[in-house]
């Protein structure tokens, strides 16, 4: 059986981009996502893929979600909807990267959320997550970031388990 896990940074309205880019950059964050990430399955829609600067991310098996069925993508495999994609995630770690439809298709069937909540509100934002309802998710850990010189603000990584 697989698991599914949503991974994600959502600022203070749980607002995750503007004009298919990330809101905030930073560093620390990118670094857990590369951790927890590689050598697992990621699945994502197609203008999630296409804001990658260099396409598929390395040392992961790279799934994106498309209506397109005549989309083709180096490195990556291309399902129609998530249901399908899922499915052929058989005994694997399932990494949820958005963007806004996918996260909000997932939620239901995910296991696990590895969250990185900003402590700010951007100015602009056009894609949002999903609300994390404290009746199906039990926060499991937190681990607080103060702002420095990498990073323009304070955040937290947050993991939260489905409730049974």
């Amino acid at each position: 059986m697989n698991e599914i896990i949503i991974i994600a940074a959502i600022d203070k309205r749980n607002a995750i981009g503007f004009q298919n880019k990330l809101l905030y950059w930073l560093p620390n964050d990118l670094k857990r996502f590369k951790t927890l990430t590689t050598g697992n399955t990621l699945v994502m829609g197609r203008k999630t893929f296409e804001s990658l600067p260099n396409g598929a991310l390395p040392n992961r098996r790279n799934i994106v979600i498309s209506s397109n069925r005549d989309l083709s993508y180096a490195n990556a495999e291309i399902f129609s909807n998530l249901e399908e994609a899922i499915r052929s995630c058989q005994d694997e770690k399932v990494f949820i990267i958005g963007g806004e439809s996918i996260y909000k298709q997932a939620i239901d069937w995910a296991d696990r959320l590895c969250m990185t909540e900003i402590h700010a509100e951007a100015e602009d934002a056009d894609a949002y997550f999903p609300t994390i309802k404290s009746d199906y998710w039990k926060e499991e850990s937190r681990d607080d970031h103060p702002a420095d010189d990498k990073h323009p603000c304070s955040y937290s990584f947050v993991n939260y388990v489905r409730r049974n």
